[in-house]
This record gives structure tokens, C-alpha cells and sequence, in this order.
């Protein structure tokens, strides 16, 4: 199954830039707007706008709050997500296409 999130969820993820080392996605969405499972390789993510949201993965919740303007590192994972706070959420994903050495694999920001 393709669990590419602009496959996924074409209606809140889009590729602003890709080339053979990284791809650069802008997420966007509303309120209350889930998002069905997705995979999302090492990244660092980009908050431009302040947001909550509920990240769930292999049956565990997680709940995270964002502040607008930061930077911070997610190590590949498959998740669903919700937008569980009064605000939309927008950010940036920066994926990297070359593997790293094996994580933890965390669900959600470090």
C-alpha cells in the first residue's frame, strides 16, 4: 500500500520541492480534520502557525502542542493525525531520502 502522505491525503499535503536527496512538503489544515495513515521518513518539520494535534500510531495517542516558528526533528514514522485545537495547522516538512542509522521511532516532534 502507498503510504506517501500527498497520495494519502492529497487535500493537505503538497510538494513545494524535491530533488534526489530531499523532498519539502507543505501541510495545511482546518480544525477538526483528520488525516488517514501515512509514512513519513526522517524529517525535520517547520511550525508556521501554532497548532494541537493528536498523533496516533499502533493503537497509542499522542497528544502535541506546537508553538508557531520552530524547528524539530521526527524520525521516521507511520501515523494518522488529527487537529484537535481551535486554530489551522501549517507547516513544512523537510523528508530526507537517504536513510540514517536505526531510531527509536518516537511518534511526534523532538
Amino acid at each position: 500500500m502507498d503510504l506517501d502522505p500527498v497520495t494519502t491525503n492529497p487535500d493537505v499535503y503538497r510538494v513545494l520541492f524535491e530533488n534526489p536527496r530531499v523532498r519539502v512538503l507543505e501541510y495545511t489544515d482546518a480544525p477538526g480534520h483528520r488525516t488517514t495513515p501515512h509514512h513519513h521518513p526522517d524529517s525535520v518539520m517547520v511550525t508556521l502557525s501554532s497548532f494541537r494535534r493528536r498523533l496516533s500510531a499502533g493503537g497509542r495517542d499522542v497528544d502535541v502542542e506546537m508553538p508557531q516558528g520552530v524547528a524539530r526533528w521526527l524520525d521516521a514514522q507511520e501515523h494518522s493525525g488529527e487537529n484537535t485545537g481551535e486554530t489551522p495547522t501549517h507547516t513544512v516538512f523537510v523528508e530526507l531520502k537517504e536513510p540514517g542509522p536505526p531510531g527509536d521511532g518516537a511518534l511526534g516532534p523532538r
